[in-house]
């Protein structure tokens, strides 16, 4: 394929092996006056704006205590955001679907607005060397697929399913997804790959993970299928902004927190104090983190305020695998023919979890976003969602980034263009996203786009019994990933903070 289209249209940010425009800048806006205006003190501080950090943030503040959210960034919502660029292209960061039950939580604990903007996504296409099939995903269609097309037997899909919808993350953890799949459909790596590729995208999980990290996501998919926000990113948490001020939420951006300070209670037990932000020390009664467990407990807290059998669990957390992102805007007006709403594309002879995340992609996950998905919107956009290892690119010199970043953008266009004809004239513009880029904006430790495997479950609700008044909700052990996982663990952890309060007072 020509690569001409592509140059010519190449639009991309500052290199982030050498940020220095965007860190000069960042920098300026971090300062003390972005703080004015502040109470003396919160009942609990928000370190983050993740969906989980904005959740807990709501629902105290509809219990009536006072909240402070601070992000170091400019836009809020985490991984749940947006980006603009000239010539009126806008672009969800990443892939988002989410099971039915967002409508629920939405409009128990956000809006009745936002929560009626949730809507399902009619198609679901595959496409790689072992099947090519469309689905509604859900239980209803994929045992129809499982029985007709992949010649499966009625009784052991419906065993299987029945498995699946009854763990628990109390569960023993000792089986893997790969020995549940070889249980039920033994030898199959057609059906494997049908039942794990799009949960592996859903929240970076692998073959040798626990079964239940697998089994509870799969489940919730499986209830009514997945489901998105009509209007985009920038539309719901415009709409979680104004929720969280008409309830008295104080949101700050350009607020980089440098520390949580902890202290003593007179009783030789450690306390959270409050956080040290641009510079200034804010007190606060409790401090949630919606930052990585990691960066919580060795980079902000400080390994010291903690027990020596703790920073050890801890320590031994995994990451998750990080990912990459081509967005490719179109000319107004290009019409995008409607092929699915996502697109799970793969040259790889059978799904492998390594080949899933290696440098040379083989699976790749497109995001259609319609003009009337964003209404007033006049272009069509596509994001193609890649699975990375951070490691991969840390050490990359900036050729080598630059290559590796243009050559991920050619491959894109070429295999979208097998099934849109005539893509590379529509296109206006191209950019991409990689681990690089994530960590340097998001801050995530080893850009992780999924959190931390499932043993970091049990060290991030270990939190306050180390530091009274000191809780994380964030992306932990897989189970907890996704937007429906975050919003959940936000509520969870704001009932927690509230009792915690509550024996106080």
């Amino acid at each position: 394929m020509s690569q001409a289209p592509v140059i010519r249209r190449w639009v991309a940010p500052p290199c982030p092996t050498s940020p220095s425009r965007l860190v000069e800048r960042r920098n300026k806006m971090l300062t003390g006056r972005r703080l004015d205006g502040l109470r003396t003190s919160y009942d609990m501080i928000v370190i983050g704006s993740g969906l989980a950090g904005l959740t807990v943030a709501n629902r105290m503040a509809n219990l009536g205590r006072s909240v402070l959210v601070l992000e170091q960034h400019y836009n809020f919502g985490g991984l749940a955001t947006w980006f603009r660029r000239s010539g009126g292209h806008v672009f969800d960061i990443s892939l988002h679907g989410f099971p039915a039950g967002m409508i629920k939580t939405c409009r128990k604990y956000w809006s009745r607005e936002i929560a009626d903007a949730i809507v399902r996504l009619d198609k679901i296409r595959f496409d790689n060397p072992e099947f090519a099939v469309d689905t509604s995903f859900d239980r209803e269609d994929f045992t129809h697929l499982l029985v007709e097309h992949f010649g499966c037997e009625p009784e052991r899909i419906q065993a299987f399913f029945d498995r699946a919808r009854s763990m628990s993350h109390i569960d023993d953890a000792s089986t893997t997804t790969r020995e549940l799949f070889e249980e039920f459909f033994p030898g199959r790596s057609d059906v494997h790959r049908l039942l794990m590729e799009p949960i592996a995208y859903a929240n970076g999980s692998t073959l040798d993970d626990p079964a239940l990290t697998y089994g509870i996501v799969f489940s919730n998919f499986m209830s009514k299928g997945v489901f998105t926000f009509e209007g985009g990113t920038d539309l719901l948490i415009r709409r979680m902004r104004e929720e969280l001020q008409r309830n008295g939420v104080d949101v700050r951006n350009y607020a980089q927190v440098e520390q949580i300070l902890v202290g003593s209670d007179g009783q030789g037990s450690r306390r959270v104090e409050g956080v040290r932000v641009n510079g200034v020390n804010l007190k606060g009664r409790s401090v949630v983190s919606n930052a990585n467990i990691w960066t919580t407990i060795f980079k902000l807290t400080g390994p010291d305020a903690f027990d020596r059998d703790y920073v050890d669990r801890a320590g031994a957390v995994r990451m998750n695998s990080a990912s990459s992102q081509v967005y490719i805007g179109l000319e107004k007006g290009a019409p995008l023919p409607r092929i699915a709403d996502l697109f799970f594309t793969s040259s790889a002879p059978r799904f492998d979890s390594t080949a899933l995340t290696a440098l040379d992609v083989t699976s790749r996950t497109f995001s259609f976003y319609h003009p009337q998905q964003r209404p007033g919107h006049d272009r069509a956009a596509i994001v193609a969602s890649i699975n990375s290892n951070e490691k991969d690119w840390r050490d990359m010199s900036d050729a080598v980034y630059w290559s590796t970043k243009e050559r991920y953008a050619a491959e894109a266009i070429e295999v979208l263009g097998r099934y849109v004809p005539g893509l590379e004239q529509m296109i206006e513009h191209v950019e991409v996203a990689t681990p690089r880029t994530f960590e340097f904006f998001t801050q995530h430790h080893m850009a992780t786009s999924f959190g931390t495997k499932f043993e970091g479950l049990g060290v991030s609700q270990d939190l306050p019994r180390q530091v009274a008044g000191l809780f994380h909700a964030g992306s932990v052990g897989i189970i907890m990933s996704g937007w429906l996982g975050a919003a959940n663990y936000g509520v969870i952890v704001a009932n927690e903070v509230d009792r915690f309060l509550e024996s106080e007072a």
